[in-house]
Order: structure tokens, then C-alpha cells, then sequence
């Protein structure tokens, strides 16, 4: 359990650090620091969030095929993966607006990321590393059922507030 606090302490003051843009002071979705030309932050570090979901893996998406949902940028590697999501964006999307899952389960905003994704009941969780994971994979239900408690409190506020930097 020291290893886990210690990476969640990383993170938070990783993510402190990086200098994010005013505009996504919010923090409802983890995004990649740098945007599409239009200014919407990319999510899922540009990868194709269908392709995660569909068992294809992690599939780097093209910026011809960029859908915009709800104020963020999704990267798809063909029309046909962003057709999809299009057509049913809750259906792909990661929980928690992409951030790490057990961090959210510990009252934390950190980066969530695809390769170390977990598919339960059709929803697609991230998390921050391989020893996150294996947290995780200990107790899958009970990570997930205090995430779910802790989100609706977390949704709508800054990374820094939730991680206790400041605002």
C-alpha cells in the first residue's frame, strides 16, 4: 500500500506540475495538454476509443477522423470507428471522463491510461500504471464501488482542488 500512496503522490504532483491550460480548469475530462487546432483538448491520448472497446487493442487515431463530444477531441483510425462512437459516445467511453479508476476510488484525479484499461459490464475503465493495476485487479468490485461513490462529488472540480494543490 506505501507503493500506491507514493504514485498517487507522483501523480498528483506530476500533474501539478504540468502547466494545464486555463480553459480546462474544470477537469471533467482528462485530455492531452496539447488540442486540436479548433482548441478542444484530445482524449485518450489520441488513440481509438472504439477500437479499445471492440477487442482490437490500442490503435493510434488520425486527426482526419476526429469527432468532438461535449467539448473534447476523440481520434479514431478510420470514418467507421468514428461513425460509432457518433452514433453512441456513452457506449465508449472511458468512466470518470477517462481518469484513472482506482484513483478516483482513493477521492483522486489522475491520468488514466490505455494501456492499462479494464472492460467490466460494457464500460471501459482506465488506470494510471501496471502497479495500479494490480491494485486494482486485488478488488475489482470494491475499487469500482468506491469510485462510483466518489465520482459524482469529483465531476465538475479542478484536478489541483481534488488533489489538494490549490486551485
Amino acid at each position: 500500500m506505501k507503493i500506491i500512496k507514493a504514485l498517487i503522490a507522483a501523480a498528483t504532483v506530476a500533474g501539478a506540475l504540468s502547466g494545464a491550460p486555463a480553459a480546462l480548469a474544470v477537469d471533467e475530462y482528462n485530455v492531452s495538454k496539447g488540442t486540436t487546432v479548433d482548441g478542444h483538448g484530445v482524449a485518450m491520448r489520441a488513440n481509438d476509443v472504439v477500437a479499445l472497446v471492440t477487442g482490437l487493442g490500442i490503435v493510434p487515431g488520425q486527426a482526419r477522423h476526429t469527432h468532438v463530444h461535449d467539448g473534447v477531441a476523440y481520434y479514431f483510425v478510420s470514418e467507421e470507428t468514428m461513425k460509432a462512437f457518433a452514433a453512441a459516445p456513452e457506449k465508449y467511453m472511458p468512466r470518470y471522463g477517462g481518469y484513472c479508476a482506482f484513483g478516483v476510488a482513493k477521492g483522486k484525479k489522475l491520468d488514466g491510461s490505455p494501456r492499462f484499461a479494464d472492460i467490466v459490464d460494457g464500460k471501459l475503465y482506465l488506470f494510471l500504471n501496471a502497479d495500479v493495476f494490480r491494485a486494482y485487479e486485488q478488488d475489482k468490485a470494491g475499487v469500482l464501488a468506491e469510485a462510483e461513490a466518489n465520482w459524482p462529488a469529483m465531476h465538475h472540480v479542478s484536478v489541483a482542488e481534488v488533489n489538494g494543490l490549490g486551485s
